[in-house]
């Protein structure tokens, strides 16, 4: 089994309307400073961001969640930002910014396999929980 990395990663969150401080978890980014490892993973979904905002823009959403996955991957499409270090983009992404496109603090773990761990983050913070199975109706209850 490969040794655990030390590893940095943020979710990123799509805050439609800034001002009402509501958000939706649309993908994560993943670092890790020793292998030289930066990928972000985006999943929008629209349904969930039009219930925030019936007159979001999902196109312009999508272009700049597409940006962030290209200056991970040091991408022509990701301008200037993209040729930095990989450290330093990993630092611009997860900036504090004021913007419809946030990312969560930034926080540590270790782990031996970071694609793995990417989706691992994908499906636990970002895309919708499994629905529970509704409980059985009481012996006493007549059920529908």
């Amino acid at each position: 089994m490969p040794a655990a990395e030390l590893f940095d990663y943020a979710i990123v969150r799509v805050v439609p309307r800034v001002e009402r401080e509501e958000f939706i978890n649309v993908g994560a980014i993943v670092s890790c400073q020793r292998t030289g490892y930066l990928q972000a993973a985006v999943e929008l979904d629209e349904a969930r961001l039009h219930a925030l905002d019936p007159w979001a823009d999902a196109a312009l959403v999508h272009r700049h969640l597409n940006a962030i996955a290209a200056i991970c991957a040091g991408l022509e499409q990701g301008g200037p930002i993209a040729r930095l270090p990989h450290r330093a983009r990993f630092h611009w992404l997860t900036a504090r910014r004021s913007s419809i496109i946030q990312t969560s603090p930034v926080h540590t773990g270790r782990c031996p396999d970071m694609a793995a761990m990417l989706e691992h983050l994908m499906q636990r913070m970002v895309r919708p929980l499994p629905l529970r199975n509704p409980p059985a109706p009481a012996a006493d209850e007549v059920a529908p």
